[in-house]
């Protein structure tokens, strides 16, 4: 897999509230993030391959989900993640 157990454990330490906290809400979306960066590197390559598309559509919408709720829930967690993922450009 792309994805080694290490390089998941680092993500998580850096953006969750520890390397065996998979369950936060940032460390998901941090997660999600790098997913959907690697997707988009294979689509500009392959770009007929559709069923990687579809899996792209879906982090997309899963990331996007956790973020409203994060947004609902807390507003200083959720700048922080996108202040740390550089995911918007204006933040308000």
């Amino acid at each position: 897999m792309y994805l080694s157990t290490e390089a998941k454990q680092e993500i998580f330490a850096k953006h969750g509230k520890g390397a065996t906290d998979t369950g936060s809400t940032e460390g998901q979306v941090a997660l999600f993030t790098y997913r959907i960066a690697h997707l988009t590197g294979h689509l500009k390559k392959n770009k007929h391959d559709f069923s990687t598309q579809l899996s792209l559509q879906k982090l997309v919408g899963k990331r996007r989900g956790l973020l409203a709720y994060l947004y609902k829930k807390d507003i200083e967690r959720y700048r922080a993640i996108i202040k740390a993922l550089q995911l918007r450009d204006i933040i308000k």
